[in-house]
């Protein structure tokens, strides 16, 4: 087993991805902690159940798991989660930041309440875990323990590209693939790895905004099942993943596609001030030059 007796946290992990990271971090032989409020899709409501269901069907097929119930955007409550792993088990080895909210919206319609309730679910919640897991490693690694630790965070294609009528999920999901990039190069001197998914798959996030393309098929591959994401995030959570970190993979399907960040894409150098009467031209020409970029999903 890949994961035999590394102990993993995953946030929203009650339902969709989150659910299928847990089950499949189970059955490569890992002990998990199922971390989930239960709230709405609007991020309203506390139920406990849907991460008791997935520790029951853990435990069932003989894996180790517990529920969590903490706020991971709460700052205490993330620690406590971190704690509630090391108290259990001893040590921590992968957390798998998944929760997330939805306030989808045109963006002249966005209000500060709806930007900031997306924000915090997602880019304060994925801050507030990985830096308690962070100072945890990083103690350790000082102490002189052997760390293998792993951060695995989870950005989307709207965070890649944009998204029209989600400017909020856009900007916090943008914000995750550059907090990977900076966790990558800070913690890898302390036996750390940072990588991030943009996964495709049929969650409540989803099959309402994409339902046609997330429909289940009556037959033959569900390439939309959130079961098939699982897979990568295991395989970064293992130890065998040591010489990956600050990567982006988009997945969907059996699809695995390694994401190029920004990059420079055309240059010009007058040697002295321009003018900005003569720049048409000159952006104009670095633009039709450049590759073509990935058009904003929903863009016409």
């Amino acid at each position: 087993m890949i994961c035999r007796d590394r102990v993993v946290i995953v946030t929203g992990a009650g339902r969709g991805i989150g659910r299928a990271h847990a089950l499949a971090f189970a059955r490569a032989g890992a002990r998990v902690v199922v971390n989930d409020i239960g709230a709405s899709l609007a991020g309203e409501g506390l139920d406990s159940s849907p991460a008791a269901q997935v520790v029951a069907d853990i435990e069932a097929a003989g894996g180790e798991a517990i529920v969590d119930g903490h706020d991971v955007a709460d700052w205490d409550g993330a620690g406590a989660l971190v704690q509630a792993a090391l108290d259990r088990w001893g040590r921590l080895d992968v957390i798998v930041n998944n929760a997330g909210v939805l306030r989808d919206g045109m963006f002249f319609k966005a209000t500060p309440d709806q930007w900031d309730a997306v924000m915090r679910v997602h880019l304060r919640g994925h801050f507030c875990v990985g830096r308690h897991a962070a100072a945890h490693w990083r103690a350790a690694s000082k102490a002189g323990d052997e760390v293998t630790g792993r951060i695995i965070n989870t950005s989307s294609g709207a965070g890649l590209q944009g998204s029209v009528g989600q400017a909020a999920y856009s900007c916090a999901k943008g914000g995750i693939a550059a907090l990977t990039l900076v966790q990558a190069a800070e913690l890898g001197r302390y036996g750390v790895t940072a990588n991030a998914i943009a996964p495709a798959a049929r969650t409540r996030m989803t099959e309402q905004v994409f339902a046609d393309m997330m429909a289940a098929p009556e037959g033959g591959f569900d390439a939309m099942d959130p079961a098939n994401v699982a897979p990568l995030v295991v395989w970064l959570g293992s130890a065998e993943a040591g010489d990956i970190s600050g990567k982006v993979f988009e997945v969907q399907g059996g699809q695995i596609i390694l994401s190029d960040g920004w990059r420079p894409a055309g240059q010009v150098d007058k040697g002295a001030r321009w003018d900005p009467a003569e720049l048409g031209e000159v952006i104009r020409r670095l633009v039709s030059d450049a590759p073509q970029a990935m058009p904003v999903y929903g863009a016409r």
